[in-house]
């Protein structure tokens, strides 16, 4: 690699470490002959496909030049730092060197904005459009599309690419204008629409014609920054339920505040990331995503904000401890999802197996329900609830107390499988006896 290049690489592959919308969705994209790679079979950047493979993407930023100033980003355009730019043929290059070593499955593309969003939006396609049709390659690409780019850019980006995001990043426009100031919420929502319209009208084209050129066929992502401004969880997690109801958005991604801009006073007076906050966030998302959970359900005007004690779904049923316990046997699917300790593939398995015989205790274990959990919150023919006249709090720190007692023990077990000054097994005494 060129010493040139190389240098580039270590600044702007370092500089895209901070955009956490990275993702794979197991779009079938196959190969064709002559072409390289294909987006099937995805495993440097880590990310996980919906059906659980492991992948490696080479994420990257085209430049760390912006001409924005935004409060929060470390590439802001007053700070002083070392800045490059990637060629569009320096990126098609080492996207292509890098697959054929085997290093990557696919390219994660972003941008600082550089000149304008045109100029900028205009090379990301492109690297899209060479690598599809001049490499022939068939790997999995995500890119970011820039607020503030012509529609027709867009477009033509969304014919080459699998995945299309538009990070929104602050959860209100009030905050958006006081921490970036250049930035407006249309110019955000704009593409986001125009995106979501595309992949519609490419579904319905599907039904009609055998053939038709894709459009984004693995969807659209945002990223919304956990911490830098004072929105609610409630505010951020009914953001995030209009974006999948309304724009058809498969991710929405949070993100940690990192104090990385610690002078400017906007911002909050933080030391590390807010990564409890952020991974109850997560949690609630998948709520909402599989388990029939509405945002107005796992958070409400008279409790804004998560519990960072316990995840969203405990803490929904021991808000709601009217409901429960329910009845195993009888109980809807709905219903069944919000019981803590059952998932979806657990609550499927209960709605199939009841129609043949009662379920016990011994048929949950066995379908994989966490009993230790569920038991509060249920009953069924020999299990009779538990603990029902209990105050919530007080039901809540004997689940926490029992949850940390259980991983107490299994730190302990794990402590005593290894002698403290070897690092082979302890070996038990009774293996010592000469009998």
């Amino acid at each position: 690699m060129h010493e040139k290049v190389q240098k580039k690489l270590k600044i702007l592959a370092d500089a895209a470490k901070y955009d956490v919308s990275c993702s794979s969705s197991g779009n079938s994209r196959s190969n064709s002959r002559g072409g390289i790679g294909n987006a099937v079979a995805a495993g440097i950047c880590h990310s996980f496909t919906d059906d659980g493979r492991c992948i490696s993407l080479f994420k990257i930023l085209m430049t760390n030049h912006c001409i924005y100033d935004c409060a929060y980003c470390i590439n802001r355009r007053t700070n002083d730092r070392a800045r490059a730019t990637f060629t569009v043929q320096e990126i098609v290059d080492l996207t292509i060197n890098f697959y054929r070593r085997n290093y990557i499955e696919g390219l994660f593309l972003s941008s600082g904005v550089i000149k304008n969003p045109d100029y900028t939006m205009e090379r990301l396609m492109l690297v899209a459009k060479k690598l599809r049709l001049e490499e022939r390659f068939n790997g999995y690409i995500h890119m970011k599309a820039i607020p503030g780019a012509s529609q027709e850019l867009i477009q033509n980006a969304g014919y080459y690419v699998d995945r299309m995001s538009v990070n929104i990043e602050i959860p209100t426009e009030q905050q958006l204008e006081k921490l970036a100031p250049e930035k407006n919420y249309p110019s955000i929502i704009r593409p986001m629409n125009q995106i979501s319209e595309g992949i519609l009208a490419y579904k319905e084209e599907r039904r009609k014609y055998r053939r038709v050129r894709k459009f984004t066929p693995a969807g659209q992502s945002t990223q919304l920054i956990v911490g830098a401004s004072p929105e609610s969880d409630r505010q951020i997690l009914q953001l995030s339920s209009n974006f999948y109801h309304q724009q058809q958005l498969k991710r929405v991604y949070y993100s940690g505040y990192l104090p990385v801009n610690t002078y400017d006073q906007r911002l909050p007076a933080i030391q590390s990331p807010p990564l409890v906050r952020e991974n109850r966030l997560y949690q609630s998302d998948w709520l909402m995503r599989f388990y029939e959970f509405s945002a107005d359900e796992i958070l409400t005007s008279d409790q804004p904000f998560l519990d960072l004690d316990v995840d969203p779904k405990l803490a929904y049923a021991l808000r709601n401890l009217h409901l429960f316990p329910i009845d195993i046997n009888r109980a809807d699917y709905h219903m069944l999802l919000r019981v803590p300790g059952i998932g979806v593939q657990s609550a499927k398995m209960i709605v199939d197996a009841r129609r043949f015989r009662r379920l016990t205790s011994y048929h949950l274990k066995k379908i994989g329900v966490v009993l230790k959990r569920a038991q509060y919150f249920i009953t069924c023919n020999e299990l009779a609830p538990r603990m029902t006249d209990w105050e919530p709090q007080r039901l809540k720190s004997h689940i926490v107390a029992a949850s940390q007692m259980k991983r107490r023990k299994a730190g302990d077990t794990q402590l005593m499988l290894f002698h403290p000054t070897m690092n082979s097994p302890a070996i038990p005494k009774q293996l010592h006896s000469k009998n």
